[in-house]
């Protein structure tokens, strides 16, 4: 069975910054997508980045770019999202995602994921 669990979600002052972690369980991820999204309250979930575990490609929805970094270990089964410069309009539920796919990670919408995290609430106050 496998399992994601997110950490490091929390409330954080504009301008500061958060780190996420994904642990997963239950496969070994040398080669497919991964992701993270996120969903604010009465929104759609959208995906904020996504790698290749295999190649470490990274793609960024425009609204993040810049800002965040998505990263991958594979030897230990984590991904991690680095989130600098926030903004109150990053508030948000943030999940992590996996594929049993590594074909076009970029475009990967939250239906093209197979497993996902329970989620960990990012507050950013102005």
């Amino acid at each position: 069975q496998v399992q994601l669990v997110e950490s490091g979600g929390g409330s954080v002052q504009a301008g500061g910054s958060l780190r996420l972690s994904c642990a997963a369980s239950g496969y070994m991820f040398s080669s497919n997508c991964m992701g993270w999204f996120r969903q604010a309250p009465g929104e759609e979930r959208e995906g904020v980045a996504q790698i290749s575990t295999g190649s470490g490609l990274t793609y960024y929805a425009d609204s993040v770019k810049g800002r965040f970094t998505i990263s991958r270990d594979n030897a230990k089964n984590t991904v991690s999202l680095q989130m600098n410069s926030l903004r109150p309009e990053d508030t948000a539920v943030y999940y992590c995602a996996a594929s049993a796919s590594s074909i076009r990670c970029r475009d990967r919408g939250p239906s093209g994921y197979n497993w996902w995290g329970q989620g960990t609430q990012v507050t950013v106050s102005s």
